[in-house]
């Protein structure tokens, strides 16, 4: 089952359920999904890991929303973010944990043979590929940085 027809499945439910919150955030993914199957002129299938980058740029930028509205201190806007974020991580791969990470970057940096905060570009190259889906952008670049100053 692809994730577009899970996405469809999920809908019908929270129609059912009158589920605002996930019907808000279903649609959101549905239309994300509709635009990139129609924005790459084939109208055809997305692959697995083009679907999972929709899904985490989503995430960020309802993280990103989410974090300015804590900061204004409004609670009802930042609670609609939380509910999509919810909704939507869980059609995301489970995220890997910060010691994981850091154990794979340790991992990766011997194999490229990084020393120095200047290798950085090399780590992050290898990494971003290799935890594709399963760690976030911005804790890679922090624990690189950590790990290479040291």
């Amino acid at each position: 089952m692809s994730l577009e027809q899970k996405i469809m499945a999920e809908l019908k439910t929270a129609m059912l359920a009158k589920d605002e919150a996930g019907l808000r955030s279903l649609r959101a993914v549905k239309a994300a999904i509709l635009l990139a199957k129609t924005s790459e002129g084939g109208g055809g299938e997305l692959k697995e890991e083009d679907e999972i980058k929709i899904l985490q740029k989503l995430v960020k930028s309802r993280k990103d929303s989410l974090e300015i509205f804590q900061q204004q201190n409004r609670t009802d806007l930042a609670k609609k973010e939380e509910e999509e974020i919810a909704v939507i991580e869980k059609f995301l791969p489970k995220q890997m944990t910060a010691e994981e990470i850091k154990a794979e970057l340790e991992k990766i940096i011997t194999t490229v043979g990084a020393t120095s905060p200047a290798d950085m570009g090399k780590v992050m190259g290898v990494a971003t590929k290799q935890l594709a889906g399963k760690a976030d952008g911005k804790t890679i670049s922090g624990l690189v940085k950590e790990l290479l100053v040291k």
